[in-house]
């Protein structure tokens, strides 16, 4: 985490998005443990925080998307990490709810599945990606305010 920190103190809100992405994409890291990290010791500005994170995070989120286009199930289990049953179970909410189930790619684990499926599903591309940033960008929102509003008790 020290790298982390050291790369967002010397990037800012670029190192932030870039953390972001990664975290949102295939490879595992808190970009919520990051994102606490720079409103709190690093003093950055919550609003370009969550702007930051959010488009990072989206970006992430459709490289899953696209992995999940290509259609190859060896490469989807073995490069993002998702088990072909989380994918059958994903795939059969986004049948249900179509390219509006991106609205939940923010939960931990099962996001990256979710991503994956509307890609493999081929579901409205526009559609996923508004539906993922509302629902990253709330996320962000509410822990970034949860965050102030604890650290204001101090």
């Amino acid at each position: 985490m020290d790298f982390v920190l050291d790369f967002i103190t010397q990037w800012g809100y670029v190192g932030l998005l870039i953390c972001s992405f990664i975290a949102g994409s295939v490879i595992p890291l808190s970009s919520e443990a990051i994102v606490l990290a720079c409103i709190g010791p690093l003093h950055l500005d919550p609003v370009w925080c969550l702007v930051s994170a959010t488009i990072g995070n989206v970006m992430g989120g459709m490289t899953c998307y696209w992995m999940g286009t290509l259609g190859n199930m060896e490469w989807i289990v073995k490069y993002c990490h998702v088990s072909p049953e989380k994918l059958a179970r994903a795939q059969r909410y986004c049948e249900r709810y179509g390219a509006w189930y991106a609205l939940l790619a923010w939960i931990p684990i099962l996001g990256s599945a979710i991503s994956v499926a509307l890609g493999y599903m081929h579901a409205n591309k526009v559609v996923t990606v508004i539906a993922m940033t509302i629902g990253k960008a709330i996320r962000y929102a509410v822990l970034i305010w949860g965050t102030l509003g604890a650290l204001s008790l101090f």
